[in-house]
């Protein structure tokens, strides 16, 4: 459906028009959210703020982005906001994804074996380690990373949504991964002594 078209409907109230949008976007919004809370029960609750936020907030929807991108980036501030007040919150989870059984229409959390790089790498075990090291790093390689490494989203797309260059999502990518490198390279060198 066309961006224009849908912002039209969704402006008028239109209930199709809505359900279409969240059928269209659950997965991702969710897995977004999922990347940066590690928790199920928070990203899909995040994912419904999201929704509604969408809801309230389309009259004000400037087109100068994809309708996507800037649901996306209303996915990414509303879990940072969620990680800033929940620091304390300890978070044991897989790095894992969300996708839609087609027997169960449920969002459902997907192992990330079949992902290559770093975090097919790492065992179950080590999960909270990753998440860990995750979560020190710097909010904008935090967010370059989960958007592109997790969600698998293009630079293209990361550059949209974090409202950056190409260029310099790049650069936060290959720092991230730097500093990933880093801090799980001395994990896994003491796990060896």
């Amino acid at each position: 459906m066309d961006d224009q078209i849908l912002v039209d409907l969704l402006s008028q109230g239109d209930d199709k028009a809505f359900r279409w949008l969240i059928d269209t976007y659950k997965n991702k919004v969710a897995a977004t959210c999922y990347g940066y809370t590690g928790d199920r029960d928070a990203a899909l609750d995040l994912a419904q703020d999201v929704f509604l936020e969408v809801y309230r907030s389309v009259a004000n929807f400037r087109s100068e982005a994809k309708l996507s991108t800037w649901i996306y980036r209303i996915s990414v501030n509303k879990s940072l906001n969620w990680v800033r007040d929940n620091k304390k919150h300890k978070q044991n989870r897989s790095i894992q994804r969300f996708y839609k059984d087609e027997k169960n229409p449920e969002i459902e959390i997907e192992s990330q074996e079949r992902n290559s790089g770093l975090i097919s790498l790492m065992r179950q075990d080590d999960d909270k380690i990753i998440q860990e090291a995750l979560n020190q790093l710097p909010e904008n390689q935090k967010t370059a990373f989960i958007l592109n490494k997790i969600d698998d989203m293009s630079y293209q797309k990361v550059a949209e949504i974090m409202e950056i260059s190409i260029s310099s999502v790049e650069s936060l990518i290959f720092r991230a991964r730097k500093n990933l490198q880093n801090k799980l390279g001395d994990y896994y060198k003491a796990q060896r002594s």
